[in-house]
């Protein structure tokens, strides 16, 4: 064989062999896409089921949470009306006040 010959086939060696070597590489590349894109989507379906979680668990203290201030503020409401009347009562004498009077000034 001739020097050109050795050449051609030693080119066309490599040229194959380069060619697989890519073939290979671009199966490598969709296997690690494709899991890749699994991860993600097991990723994203454990941040879903982690926010429908935390919703759930933030409703029960939220409802807890206002339940205790609706049962705070009636008490304190209770507290400040019974303090009123009784400074109303020390002020005024008990029975002495008109119903219609504190209506009055509130209206005005």
């Amino acid at each position: 064989m001739g020097r050109m010959t050795e050449d051609m086939t030693r080119l066309v060696a490599e040229i194959n062999s380069e060619r697989s070597d890519r073939g290979r590489l671009v199966r490598e590349m969709q296997q690690s896409t494709a899991d890749m894109k699994r991860a993600v989507a097991d990723m994203k379906a454990g941040f879903q089921a982690a926010h429908a979680q935390m919703a759930c668990e933030q409703r029960q203290n939220l409802g807890g949470f206002m339940s205790n201030l609706h049962n705070t503020v009636a008490g304190m409401r209770t507290a400040f009306a019974s303090d009123l009347a009784g400074a109303r009562a020390a002020f005024f004498g008990t029975g002495s006040v008109p119903a219609h009077r504190g209506r009055a000034r509130r209206a005005a």
